[in-house]
């Protein structure tokens, strides 16, 4: 079981609605109990708090779900947000019987709340059915915010066109009130024919920029943002439009006391195992966001997250010089099942490729390793040797980075039970690692040189 990331015991954590309050980050998520798989048992809400993503206090169930005949018979994603001397909920009623009776199963609702632990459903007949021309299955993960400049509740939801579900008609629908009460459709909000469906869209502004985030399914099954100067856009895409790779889905933001956290899960994968796909829902891992001086986004390690590890083992700086062949160096042993590792590096030369192997059997000669591609401009997770074909089912498990001769790196690894999470310069890349074939670490370059300072490791968190 994960001693770092959050996950309940005997359930798989969902899409999270996070919300802040004084110095802690409230959890609103969906906890499936995989009886007999992934939306087995309907659910509702549930709620965790922490201030540190480290330590959480479990709060039980905060909006229990409706009977198998009401339109609520899943709570799906929604908004926690203050507004009106209230706090409120604007959240996805599911039921899975209801095409079958002709009615549409996704239907918007709405709850409120005096204490943000016990909510009370309004039963409210809601504007929010999906609209005509709008495929009413496919209607969900509404969003709500007040428009400063226009004075108005602004509600987005992710949506698509009635037709085959192949089709790339996914698109952000928006709805404006001045009262919370009565709401106006707006129509598209954005709609880049882009993706099948638009999921847990966010929208928020740092600076100058807005950002739109979306987590979509038919194309790299990835969370993507745009930005804009203005909160109706245009929107435009970032070279680097992506938070995390595959692995790290269905992720809101909250900000609280200037700190911003993308609250988003790893999925499992089928049976627990490497060669397989991945899964609805999984463990919640936090990223923190900041802002870039061209605006673009970045994650980090939230600062309590990384102080929470065991006091650092320091590694000697040493060369890697390799310039017609690959060349490692074991730098730990005995890791263990939860750890974090960083380094600076730098390479020379030539190189077509350098990285870092975890879970090392020196042995065997089985590891897996976080790849860098220096032709290639980016990173992959795979297994090392990928053999037999194939090791590691890691469609997806990739970033793009710039990578130059000269430049520093900083490398950070945190490993915790079967997630690997590797941070570098502001790029990030989850992934699950199941067989476990040994427990050393090494770093290593082919055809270059490879110069590495500044490293550590931390076996264990504080108790």
């Amino acid at each position: 079981m994960h001693k770092l990331y959050y996950q309940f015991p005997n359930t798989w954590f969902g899409d999270c609605m996070p919300f802040g309050h004084g110095n802690e980050f409230f959890l609103y998520h969906q906890r499936d109990t995989r009886k007999p798989g992934p939306f087995g048992e309907p659910f509702g809400w549930d709620l965790a708090t922490t201030s540190d993503f480290v330590h959480y206090k479990d709060c039980g169930v905060a909006v229990p779900r409706g009977t198998d005949e009401e339109q609520d018979q899943f709570i799906f994603a929604g908004s926690v947000f203050e507004a009106e001397g209230q706090y409120h909920i604007f959240y996805t009623g599911y039921n899975r019987d209801y095409p079958a009776q002709g009615k549409a199963s996704q239907v918007l609702m709405h709850a409120v709340s005096d204490d943000l632990y016990h909510w009370t459903k309004t039963q409210e007949a809601l504007t929010f059915t999906p609209q005509e021309g709008y495929d009413p299955d496919d209607w969900r993960d509404p969003f709500v915010l007040w428009n400063e400049e226009e004075q108005v509740y602004m509600l987005i939801l992710g949506a698509r066109k009635i037709g085959p579900k192949t089709q790339q008609t996914g698109r952000t629908v928006k709805f404006t009130s001045t009262d919370l009460k009565n709401w106006k459709f707006e129509g598209d909000f954005w709609a880049p024919g882009l993706f099948t469906m638009h999921e847990m869209v966010d929208l928020f502004q740092i600076g100058d920029w807005w950002y739109h985030v979306v987590t979509e399914y038919s194309d790299r099954s990835k969370m993507v943002y745009r930005m804009s100067k203005s909160i109706n856009g245009p929107w435009i895409a970032p070279a680097d439009d992506a938070f995390d790779g595959r692995a790290y889905y269905a992720g809101r933001t909250f900000c609280l006391n200037g700190q911003r956290i993308l609250f988003g899960w790893v999925p499992t994968k089928e049976n627990s195992d490497d060669h397989a796909n991945f899964e609805w829902a999984g463990t919640f891992v936090a990223h923190e966001i900041y802002q870039r001086e061209d605006g673009t986004l970045g994650v980090k390690i939230p600062d309590t997250v990384w102080a929470a590890f065991n006091e650092r083992e320091k590694i000697a700086d040493f060369t890697i010089d390799s310039p017609y062949a690959r060349e490692e160096k074991v730098v730990a042993r005995e890791c263990g099942d939860l750890f974090s590792f960083e380094a600076d590096v730098k390479f020379s030369g030539d190189p077509r490729s350098f990285g870092v192997r975890i879970l090392e059997s020196e042995e065997k000669a089985q590891a897996y390793q976080f790849l860098f591609h220096v032709k290639e401009n980016r990173y992959i997770f795979e297994k090392n040797p990928n053999w037999p074909w194939f090791g590691c089912m890691n469609i997806g498990l990739e970033r793009p980075i710039d990578l130059n001769v000269g430049e520093t790196y900083h490398i950070q690894i945190i490993f915790d039970d079967d997630i690997a999470t590797l941070y570098v310069n502001g790029v990030a890349l989850n992934t699950r690692a199941y067989e476990k074939p040994g427990d050393s670490l090494s770093l290593f370059v082919t055809d270059g040189t490879l110069e590495v300072t500044n490293a550590s490791i931390a076996r264990g968190i504080k108790a």
